[in-house]
């Protein structure tokens, strides 16, 4: 385990110890975020905890966050510094409504290549992590994804903005999935839908997302044998792994089914 990694994985897990005891013992303050995304004060102060842990930490390397400095986010992959891309609670709404899916997710990037992912849900206990070309991991064991390869078996997850100009297209690669899979799964939190399926709970994930959301949980599945990319083009210059837009999840024998569907819808 690389110092960066050991780093991350502590830094969550005190980060969720703090949303943890902050939804338990406090009555939580919240605000919407362009009047249509929540936010609340448990958000903030891990987002601080975090965020000063770094820069006391390694004081030289740039911050990525939801919270505090969300409009760096499409310089990440050409800073020339190592990048922290972080999200205090992926599952806001969850969160406050007294769920238990929600997550602390961590991820560092070196030279525009993400290297490490740690994603932690304090109300499991569950602690995912993988570094770049180690394999994925559970509480410290190994983790795969599944072996599905019948779309008909297949449970597939997405979400949904809170934005709701442009749906139809949504509802329309829903409509396409639903009819051609088992079951659909709407969790809530993108980061933990991404891990699950690295661990096998899960078979196929698509949907658009903030850097933030994915940047950890991608790795985390891709080391767990996932296909990884997006069902829409690629702009030019754009390096997939911090591709907001259309991403696409899957274990390798579902991969090329479900993008065909979605691409048909």
């Amino acid at each position: 385990m690389s110092e960066e990694l050991d780093f991350a994985m502590q830094l969550a897990r005190e980060a969720g110890q703090l949303i943890f005891e902050h939804r338990r013992d406090a009555d939580l303050d919240h605000a919407y975020k362009g009047g249509n995304e929540l936010v609340t004060d448990a958000d903030l102060a891990a987002d601080k905890l975090i965020c000063d842990s770094i820069r006391k930490a390694w004081p030289g390397h740039e911050i990525v966050s939801e919270e505090s400095a969300p409009e760096v986010a499409a310089a990440a992959q050409t800073m020339a510094e190592p990048v922290w891309i972080i999200d205090p609670i992926d599952g806001t709404v969850n969160y406050a409504h007294g769920h238990f899916q929600s997550a602390v997710s961590i991820a560092h990037s070196v030279g525009g290549e993400i290297k490490l992912g740690v994603v932690y849900n304090p109300f499991m206990d569950e602690m995912f992590s993988a570094e770049k070309g180690q394999g994925a991991f559970l509480n410290g064991a190994s983790i795969r994804v599944s072996e599905v390869s019948d779309l008909r078996r297949a449970i597939i997850a997405t979400g949904f903005p809170y934005i709701k100009q442009g749906i139809e297209p949504m509802v329309d690669r829903l409509r396409q999935i639903l009819n051609h899979c088992a079951d659909i799964r709407r969790l809530g939190s993108a980061a933990l839908d991404i891990c699950w399926l690295a661990a096998g709970r899960l078979d196929g994930y698509y949907e658009s997302l903030s850097l933030w959301d994915f940047a950890a949980a991608r790795l985390i599945a891709q080391e767990a044998g996932a296909h990884c990319g997006n069902f829409s083009p690629v702009p030019a210059g754009i390096d997939p792994q911090f591709h907001c837009d259309d991403l696409l999840i899957a274990n390798p024998e579902l991969y090329p089914q479900l993008l065909k569907l979605l691409r048909q819808a």
